[in-house]
């Protein structure tokens, strides 16, 4: 093995023209840059978003609203919910896994109980989080509620 016989590896090199390799390969001189300018330099990178000097239009639009890092996203489920699961599967406690078979949740995410709907069966719920009217509802009809950490 010689240094002539030396080849790049199949697929590192994607072009055939070697550009700006002088006058003889007809691509030399300005190498198909242009004439002068940042994009003319070696190692010129373009910044996300530039647009040529132009105020760019993630600048130009104003800004609103707030975005709390601590915000907790729950899945919303009502009374009339849990009677109509608590029918189907004829159960007293419903918790996340009787959700999750309700095909409601995904056991991962936090769950809500909402006091819209009326609630005769006695229940116990666990959710991550009641609403003052839903535990208000539960605990007339005889039932309890707990809160999962």
């Amino acid at each position: 093995m010689k240094l002539n016989n030396l080849t790049p590896a199949e697929g590192s090199t994607h072009s055939t023209r070697r550009i700006g390799r002088g006058p003889g390969s007809g691509l030399g001189g300005t190498s198909t840059r242009g004439h002068k300018g940042a994009k003319a330099r070696s190692g010129y990178k373009r910044k996300i978003g530039f647009e040529g000097g132009q105020m760019p239009l993630q600048r130009r639009l104003p800004k609103f609203g707030f975005k709390n890092i601590n915000h907790k996203e729950y899945i919303a489920i009502n009374l009339s919910t849990l009677q109509k699961i608590s029918e189907k599967q004829n159960v007293a406690k419903i918790g996340i896994e009787e959700l999750k078979a309700a095909g409601l949740t995904n056991g991962k995410e936090l769950v809500k109980i909402l006091g819209n709907g009326s609630l005769t069966a006695k229940l116990q719920v666990e959710a991550h989080a009641f609403s003052k009217t839903a535990k208000e509802a539960i605990e007339a009809v005889g039932g309890n509620t707990t809160i999962i950490k």
